[in-house]
């Protein structure tokens, strides 16, 4: 083969490369653009009536239905920052302010982490509240529900 041939080779080799590249970072721009879609633009939730859902600004806390179910939220989260740097949630259910809140605690099992030791810090894989807690509002179920709470909880 004469070198001729070998660069002409090369260079359609690098353009197929090439253009391989662009259409992998335009297919990862587009899936990036779809991550950022959150739950209430779903199909289930969009379609629905806006404010038909009731926040009110304090509530009954809800009976537990299940042994460590974590107990819902009975106020609006709305616009509460939580992110790696602050926990909204802690100014008032944090060790050093419940008791001038009336805000529930947070329960220790929070401290431990996935080792089993214990911490004078939330752990972080209990940090991020809206994980495992919810908001209560009078909204209507999505989708249909069967759950019966277990025998001696609920309401």
């Amino acid at each position: 083969m004469n070198s001729t041939m070998f660069k002409s080779l090369n260079r359609r080799f690098l353009s197929i490369i090439s253009l391989l590249a662009v259409l992998v970072v335009a297919g990862a721009v587009n899936a990036a653009s779809n991550v950022e879609m959150d739950l209430s633009q779903s199909p289930e939730v969009s379609g629905t009536a806006e404010g038909k859902v009731k926040m009110p600004k304090q509530q009954q806390r809800m009976a537990l239905n299940y042994v460590n179910q974590p107990p819902l939220i009975p106020h609006s989260v709305d616009g509460y920052q939580i992110s790696k740097n602050t926990n909204r949630c802690l100014q008032c259910h944090g060790v050093e302010h419940y008791r001038t809140t009336g805000a529930p605690r947070v329960s220790p099992t929070h401290f431990i982490d996935r080792d089993g030791k214990v911490s004078s810090e939330v752990s972080p894989r209990r940090y991020f509240c809206l994980q495992c807690h919810v908001p209560q509002t009078d909204a209507a179920p999505i989708v249909g529900n069967s759950f019966q709470p277990a025998p001696g909880f609920g309401q």
